[in-house]
């Protein structure tokens, strides 16, 4: 544990910022998730509801910087192939 005031502060932030990025990600994976289990199912009308539920949440993680822009523009390129080979 630092002794700096400062160090503590940091430490205390970057926990924080740790539980908040963790929980993003955690929604980000549930949502693509969702999009994966309906496609595998064959469900084509949920699978299209759960991609256009998922396309705000991946570009909200990308605008926040916990995954690269690249990153989801892959996700929602991959799952709406996925979705447009049912």
């Amino acid at each position: 544990m630092p002794n700096i005031k400062s160090a503590r502060k940091r430490v205390r932030q970057s926990a924080k910022r740790r539980m908040h990025n963790k929980n993003l990600r955690s929604r980000l994976r549930t949502h693509i998730k969702g999009v994966l289990n309906a496609i595998e199912a064959g469900d084509r009308e949920a699978a299209t509801t759960a991609y256009q539920a998922a396309v705000p949440v991946i570009d909200s993680v990308a605008d926040k910087g916990i995954i690269h822009k690249n990153k989801a523009a892959r996700h929602k390129s991959r799952l709406n192939a996925h979705i447009r080979a049912l």
